[in-house]
């Protein structure tokens, strides 16, 4: 599968957005895409091409798995690893975590000096 290198991310709460992207690219040394709704991640992620989706659970609009299976529908995502962000436990998503691609949960909230090791664990397990 290769390194992890770029990451769409998708949050709705402006501070979230902020403190996982500085932790990403800063510990990381990844880039980062950082997108304040579904729609806008549906209208960038065919140019940036991301190695891996993380992606709010729970968004006005659309939320993360609406979000996900339209970024399924593109061709530059339709096979990008998923992992999703959530204060809640979903109660439908491990029946549905295969079928759309989602290789971990990250649940809110969250160290954000481990954030880099949890996406890179979630990655190398599926690789």
């Amino acid at each position: 599968m290769g390194e992890l290198q770029r990451i769409l991310y998708v949050e709705d709460d402006p501070g979230i957005r902020e403190i996982v992207t500085v932790s990403l690219t800063t510990l990381g040394g990844m880039n980062v895409l950082a997108c304040a709704s579904g729609e806008e991640a549906l209208a960038r992620a065919e140019e940036y091409r991301p190695d891996l989706l993380l992606l709010d659970y729970m968004m006005p609009d659309m939320d993360g798995v609406s979000t996900l299976q339209a970024l399924r529908q593109l061709p530059a995502t339709a096979q990008s690893p998923a992992i999703f962000v959530t204060a809640v436990t979903p109660g439908t998503l491990p029946l549905e975590r295969e079928k759309l691609g989602v290789i971990g949960l990250i649940s809110k909230p969250f160290d954000p000096f481990e954030m880099p090791n949890m996406l890179l664990s979630a990655w190398q397990k599926q690789s």
